[in-house]
């Protein structure tokens, strides 16, 4: 436990330096692993709702089980879109880790290609970030619309998971990303992150008639 909260402290403490937090919004999950805990279902250590993720407290995590429901007592509230998480947990087998940030850029990418529900990047080198070697390669990331409902809204994400894609947009909201390990979910983040700025700053450049 004390392991998967440090892990989380530093991914936190990093994806906070780059402004990915605002307001204190996004939310990150790791699966619990090697246990003293006596239970009979996976744990998943989660950020806690609505705390400013600049600052490190002794509040920041707390514990879950597989269907979001808190593992010891506690005043503390696990990130209202927990149902997300666990979701996406049951989807993909070998999650290990869940990491959701608002970014100017992903907000951007969302909302400019919301209407197509799905956004394509081709014959970026950064694409191998996702394991994808081949030459002229290309990712599609799906984009769902920011249903205020969180059950509906996970039910939307776990209906357009492709495999292969570790990640979701939603409109005007933010991404969720995943992989077999918190290092795996971050660079996939990363990755993501650096398409969708590329793409952004593409579309003004050619907008306004500029060339390199």
């Amino acid at each position: 436990m004390e392991k998967a909260f440090k892990t989380l402290q530093t991914i936190k403490g990093s994806l906070s330096e780059r402004g990915w937090f605002p307001a204190t919004s996004g939310n990150l999950s790791i699966r619990v692993k090697n246990s003293s805990l006596e239970l009979d279902q996976p744990i998943i250590a989660i950020t806690s709702s609505g705390k400013d993720k600049s600052i490190d407290t002794p509040e920041d995590f707390i514990l879950i089980n597989s269907h979001g429901n808190l593992v010891f007592p506690t005043n503390l509230k696990p990130s209202a879109e927990t149902l997300i998480h666990t979701a996406i947990y049951q989807l993909i087998p070998n999650c290990e880790a869940v990491f959701h940030v608002h970014t100017i850029y992903n907000n951007l990418i969302s909302d400019l290609y919301g209407d197509h529900g799905k956004v394509t990047f081709t014959k970026h080198e950064i694409i191998k970030a996702f394991d994808i070697w081949k030459e002229d390669a290309s990712i599609t990331v799906p984009i769902v619309e920011n249903y205020a409902s969180i059950p509906k809204l996970a039910e939307e994400i776990g209906r357009v998971i492709q495999p292969g894609v570790p990640g979701v947009l939603i409109r005007n909201h933010g991404i969720y990303v995943w992989g077999d390990s918190d290092f795996t979910a971050k660079r996939h983040l990363e990755a993501f992150e650096f398409l969708f700025e590329y793409q952004i700053k593409m579309f003004f450049l050619k907008k306004s008639n500029q060339t390199f």
